[in-house]
């Protein structure tokens, strides 16, 4: 992990298209600006957990529904 010290208005570059700013900083808060390609996913860390635990249920039901179709096709 890269552990870099940024005061407000100062960026941090990854790559050749996205941008992260420090918009500001109130209490134990640091507010981060972030400008990338419209094809890069940008998610709270907790939100892109729920979103992976969906689509691995998605795909696990998927999945059930399809070997059922496979069975019922035997009868």
């Amino acid at each position: 992990m890269l552990v870099l010290n940024r005061k407000e208005g100062e960026t941090v570059r990854v790559g050749d298209d996205i941008t992260i700013t420090v918009v500001g900083v109130e209490g134990g808060q640091v507010k981060l600006g972030i400008e990338a390609p419209k094809s890069v996913g940008i998610h709270r860390q907790e939100v892109y957990v729920a979103i992976e635990k969906e689509n691995a249920e998605a795909a696990n039901v998927s999945g059930d529904l399809l070997n059922l179709l496979k069975n019922a096709k035997k009868y």
